[in-house]
């Protein structure tokens, strides 16, 4: 970056002689691109803009009027400013028209009260000179290899974003065209006060030119897109500045480039990878993550949420889980994608239903949803108006029904229990999924909540029942106990003699204890069935005439179901 002319003064070959700003002090911000000597007065004509101007005066016009040209022609052309060394054509001041001239137009006009040799000034300002520019050059590689490195690995947002932030010392700050916070780093800065009423703030910040500085604000800004088509702005914070000082300052922001190699970084990045999630889907899921794990405090996930739109704080939150039916099968990549689509559209569903909520990928399978829920919103009006939606935007399975199960935990007041809801949406969307009871061949989720046309609608625990309730504690060794021994000894004579008792009971049991259907059911006759349900009572020790003997059998049949599965 080139040296100001207040910079310049301070250079020891020029404070020798003593220098006294005597006119156009508003100009000392100007940079000083290069440093001229000449006493002609038609020098205007020989330069390109910001040359600071040595000169003794030997040679300037004595009238009034050719001095305020000579002045005016120095300005015109874009001069940084005139040091006139004073002795050998003015004694002791310069001559007031000069003085006045340089005044009107704020060109810097500087006295120099001892002799110095312009030599030494030319070489120590072009020395200053060459230096800056050579800092700016390796700075800038320096900024174009990290970023060249992160386009390479295919970082994320908020990555590149901590980058820009670490290299300017300042808060940065990533926004969609709404003016939402999509990633953010505070750079040790306050995020509450970085956050706080940001769309507010940043609507009134709005810089000529696709990069800008705000010197109201402090802000430096630049669109971030491609193609003609930006998606986001890519904000450095700054502290104000004096309209003063802005007005004089004419050299561009340090962190400029900085700026704009990070934003073409991330509009490269998102080009890249057409086939992953949006930002906003990403920002996202990193929140519903962070209240699951525990990744960031509560207060920060508030924070957040407000600014990308989603208020938390104050109002019911209800956790909703959506799976994939058949997630499992695909292959992986095109698991991903039809997880990805999915995702984008749920979202869209939360927007056509007018929702307030985070949406974001959980896993190779799931949706989570955090509903937040305003005073006056209906808490199944909301949960069923959004299933329909996203029913009506999602195709429909082979067997007729919707292509995902949805989901919903109880609702909880504070955003400090959100993680609780989540999670039991989870459990019943994954028991729903998993544990539905047996008819014509293939699991059926038991009673749920309907929509009109009696299609399902989402699930809560009272829905998921019996087989629900054992998915849940498939995990359980108590369960995984129980189960050994109930069917233990059945399990082993099967395994040991290539029998099939175990679904011969299983049959029973589902039949109701009727013999005969059973016996149908099974396609065995009925004494050869009836023979194999006296081996199961040999080998298990029991009478399934009684009741609760087949009670226990058929929990332990439904927990071993649940357990393999």
């Amino acid at each position: 970056m080139f040296p100001t002319v207040a910079e310049v003064l301070q250079l020891d070959a020029l404070r020798r002689g003593s220098p006294q700003v005597v006119a156009g002090a508003q100009g000392l911000n100007r940079p000083v691109r290069w440093v001229h000597v000449s006493e002609l007065a038609d020098i205007a004509g020989m330069l390109h803009g910001g040359e600071l101007v040595l000169t003794t005066g030997v040679m300037l016009p004595g009238d009034k009027e050719p001095l305020a040209r000579y002045i005016d022609d120095l300005a015109d052309v874009g001069a940084a400013g005139l040091v006139v060394e004073l002795g050998r054509r003015y004694a002791d001041t310069l001559p007031r028209p000069l003085v006045r001239a340089a005044e009107r137009r704020g060109l810097t006009l500087v006295a120099l009260r001892n002799e110095v040799r312009f030599v030494a000034v030319t070489e120590a300002v072009h020395a200053h000179v060459v230096d800056a520019q050579l800092g700016e050059l390796r700075a800038s590689e320096a900024i174009h290899q990290t970023f060249n490195e992160l386009s390479v690995e295919g970082a994320e947002a908020d990555e590149i974003v901590r980058e820009v932030a670490r290299i300017a010392g300042a808060p940065v700050v990533l926004e969609n065209l709404s003016h939402q916070v999509l990633a953010f780093d505070p750079a040790g800065h306050d995020p509450e006060g970085l956050l706080d009423g940001w769309e507010r703030r940043s609507r009134g910040v709005a810089p000529a030119g696709r990069t800008g500085h705000d010197p109201r604000t402090g802000w430096l800004v630049t669109g971030v897109g491609a193609r003609g088509r930006d998606w986001g702005r890519l904000v450095v914070v700054g502290e104000p500045v004096p309209d003063s000082a802005a007005a004089a300052d004419e050299r561009p922001h340090p962190h400029t480039v900085l700026l704009e190699r990070g934003a073409a970084t991330l509009a490269l990045n998102r080009l890249l990878e057409r086939d992953r999630e949006s930002l906003e889907r990403q920002t996202h899921r990193t929140l519903l993550s962070g209240v699951l794990t525990h990744a960031l405090t509560v207060s920060d996930v508030a924070l957040r949420a407000r600014a990308i739109g989603v208020p938390l704080e104050g109002r019911r939150l209800v956790g909703v889980m959506l799976r994939l039916r058949g997630a499992g099968v695909a292959a992986a990549l095109e698991a991903q994608a039809r997880l990805r689509d999915f995702t984008e559209t749920a979202a869209q569903a939360v927007r056509d239903r007018g929702l307030t909520a985070l949406t974001g990928t959980l896993d190779d399978g799931a949706v989570g949803v955090l509903v937040s829920l305003g005073p006056a919103d209906d808490e199944h009006t909301a949960l069923e108006g959004f299933a329909a939606a996203l029913t009506r935007l999602t195709e429909t399975a082979p067997d007729g029904g919707p292509t995902f199960v949805m989901a919903a935990g109880s609702s909880v007041g504070s955003l400090r229990d959100a993680r609780r809801t989540l999670l039991e949406a989870a459990q019943v969307a994954d028991a729903a999924l998993h544990g539905g009871r047996k008819e014509g061949g293939r699991a059926q989720p038991s009673d749920t909540r309907v929509v009109a046309g009696g299609g399902r609608a989402y699930y809560r625990l009272p829905d998921v029942r019996l087989r629900g309730l054992l998915h849940l504690l498939r995990d359980d060794a108590r369960l995984q106990t129980y189960v050994e021994r109930e069917l233990g000894p059945l399990l082993a004579h099967d395994a040991e003699h290539g029998t099939d008792l175990v679904r011969i009971l299983g049959v029973y049991l589902e039949s109701g204890r009727n013999k005969s259907a059973a016996a149908d059911a099974a396609h065995l006759s009925r004494p050869s069935f009836y023979d194999r349900l006296h081996r199961v009572e040999r080998v298990l020790g029991v009478d399934l005439d009684q009741v609760e003997s087949c009670l226990s059998l058929h929990v332990a049949l439904l927990a071993l179901e649940a357990v393999r599965r």
